[in-house]
């Protein structure tokens, strides 16, 4: 039985296709209209006014123009929803009862041996410690510390909470005994190497455990909260074949619902925050591996929702670290707010000492705008009081609001600030006015790229085909629509260019169209893209099939395409030859220039 993408069975793929329309797929999410052959709607994974969301029934794909996503019935799953390639298609294989057969979805093709033994021994792991926590004297400690944090047993079953005793075997005997072999158990994050002789002891000791779990629900990682005043404070598993931090969100797996319902989600910067807000009835809280967010994450989030709520400690340094981190959820996409929480608090404090029902309307509903949050911040560095202090915190006020894209905005913070200093409104409306214009002048043309969060909701994914490409460049995806509509096409291709594309993106698609094609299989983008394994590529071919049609092929067009393709590599080298002879005319080596001029002529001639 041949596999595709993800080790699962082609023909489970294909049936998940055939019964996915993507009309039907998109429409749960988008609301479309037709406009002639294609459907369009606001794009779901960027903020737009003007419809960019492109779904053509045909081939079964949908192409976003604003942000460059695109894909198959599949692939919309994955992004909408956060899944992996082997998830969306169980989901929706199951939602169309369609028969898994032996295939199980696991999270990748052929899952390694060593990957089935560290998953298992993960979760009896977690198990063990869980036990642990709650039925041993070794215990005790730990399970007074999370009482006295307000954790109740039910809270602690379910998020599976544990204890790692004090003691430097108990993980090795337990799994020794089990005979999972050790050194695949240290190399997975559960055990260290002895700092003398041979052999392993457990790498977290006198921790309280948090069980990491990865999107099938599954534990993945540990974070070891110490007990008493050693360092470090938190101890993560480290990076291993199960565990990337970059690309997992604490609590995900149960968060991801309320996520994409209320089409928020908090994040938070510790797992007792996540837990004690679960506690409340505030179900999308989720916590970084760590203060620092990276665009992994932001992305997930923004597969999922269109907001989110920095909640960080109030203390200086949560501050700080939620400063640091929404110009990246912006960037993704997302808008963003941040929560602010009086007296130094951490989210975990203030709900223990005033309640879910007062942390929901105060903290969470009362979080402020990206520019408000830096407006604040700014005004603690000035001394309103004294007329220089004024100044200077008006006038960096004025270039922090100069940015935004909104004429509403722009006038309720000027109308603020113009309350907090001694400077009438219309004074401030004629400063930010003039910083705008400096900065239109400033501006290359396109983003203000250092500050992208400054200029309204500006992408940071792929940036969309140009209107206007170079000869070589649109040739070639010429070649690549023809032979993505044709295998004749695709096989004149192969035989007169090859893989001799001068995008490297172009030549594997080609390459693997080819392979494709091999195979036996029929023309069908949709198809064709489930082949492919890089995420790029795929949004490429979107982008390809999208095109309006470079008309029906035949051996001439494809020539003079091929030609085109062909040429461009000559023409560099004329250009390099060029600049070679202008330097040795300057340098007055005229035998050189000459010699070179003859090489021009040849080049020229091809």
């Amino acid at each position: 039985m041949s596999t595709g993408q993800g080790g699962i069975p082609e023909s489970i793929i294909e049936s998940v296709l055939q019964q996915h329309d993507i009309v039907d797929t998109v429409s749960r999410f988008v609301h479309l209209t037709k406009q002639g052959k294609y459907m369009k709607g606001l794009c779901p994974f960027h903020s737009e006014k003007t419809p960019s969301f492109t779904v053509t029934p045909e081939k079964q794909i949908f192409y976003c123009y604003g942000c460059g996503t695109g894909g198959n019935a599949i692939k919309f799953r994955m992004e909408i929803e956060g899944l992996s390639f082997p998830e969306a298609v169980k989901t929706m294989a199951e939602e169309s009862h369609i028969s898994m057969g032996d295939w199980q979805g696991r999270e990748s093709a052929h899952v390694n041996p060593e990957t089935e033994r560290l998953l298992e021994a993960y979760e009896l792991t977690a198990k063990l410690y869980h036990f642990l926590l709650k039925n041993t004297e070794h215990g005790k400690v730990a399970m007074e510390y999370l009482r006295s944090r307000g954790f109740s047993d039910k809270l602690i079953d379910q998020f599976q909470i544990g204890y790692a005793p004090n003691r430097w075997d108990t993980l090795v005997q337990f799994l020794e005994k089990r005979e999972f072999p050790l050194e695949e158990m240290e190399k997975g994050g559960l055990l260290s190497p002895r700092n003398e002789g041979q052999g392993y002891v457990d790498r977290f000791r006198d921790r309280v455990m948090f069980p990491i779990n990865g999107r099938s629900g599954k534990p993945i990682a540990f974070a070891g909260r110490i007990l008493g005043d050693g360092q470090p404070k938190y101890l993560n598993s480290p990076e291993t074949r199960l565990f990337n931090k970059s690309r997992v969100l604490y609590n995900l797996h149960h968060a991801k619902n309320a996520i994409r319902k209320q089409r928020q989600a908090i994040l938070f910067e510790g797992y007792g925050d996540v837990i004690s807000a679960w506690d409340q009835d505030i179900q999308n809280g989720v916590a970084a591996m760590g203060t620092a967010l990276t665009e992994n994450q932001a992305l997930m989030l923004k597969g999922m929702c269109d907001e989110v709520i920095v909640c960080y400690d109030g203390d200086r340094a949560g501050q700080a670290a939620a400063f640091k981190n929404f110009p990246i959820l912006e960037e993704a996409g997302l808008q963003v707010k941040i929560a602010l929480i009086p007296d130094g608090l951490d989210p975990d404090d203030f709900i223990r000492k005033h309640g879910g029902e007062r942390f929901r309307n105060q903290i969470v509903d009362g979080a402020v705008t990206t520019t408000k949050f830096k407006l604040i911040n700014l005004k603690k560095n000035h001394i309103l009081l004294e007329g220089g202090g004024q100044i200077a915190y008006s006038k960096e006020a004025v270039k922090l609001i100069a940015p935004l894209s909104s004429p509403t905005e722009r006038e309720v913070y000027l109308r603020e600030l113009a309350a907090e200093v001694d400077v009438s409104f219309e004074t401030l409306k004629q400063e930010c006015n003039e910083e705008r214009e400096a900065m239109k002048n400033n501006l290359q043309y396109g983003d203000n790229n250092p500050k992208r969060w400054n200029n309204g909701r500006q992408q940071n994914r792929q940036v969309p085909t140009p209107n206007l490409l170079p000869a070589y460049h649109a040739a070639e995806r010429k070649l690549l629509a023809w032979m993505l509509q044709d295998d004749e096409a695709a096989q004149y291709v192969n035989e007169h260019l090859g893989e001799a594309f001068n995008l490297d993106d172009h030549a594997a698609i080609a390459a693997y169209l080819y392979a494709y094609y091999a195979q036996g299989k029929p023309s069908d983008t949709s198809r064709f893209m489930s082949s492919l394994h890089d995420d790029r590529l795929e949004k490429t071919v979107s982008s390809i099939s999208m095109m309006d049609g470079p008309g029906e092929w035949s051996i001439q067009v494809l020539d003079d395409c091929i030609r085109e393709v062909l040429k461009y590599p000559r023409k560099k080298e004329y250009d390099l030859k060029k600049e070679e002879m202008i330097a040795a005319e300057r340098a007055g080596d005229s035998v050189r220039a000459a010699q070179i001029a003859i090489e021009m002529i040849a080049l020229e001639r091809q």
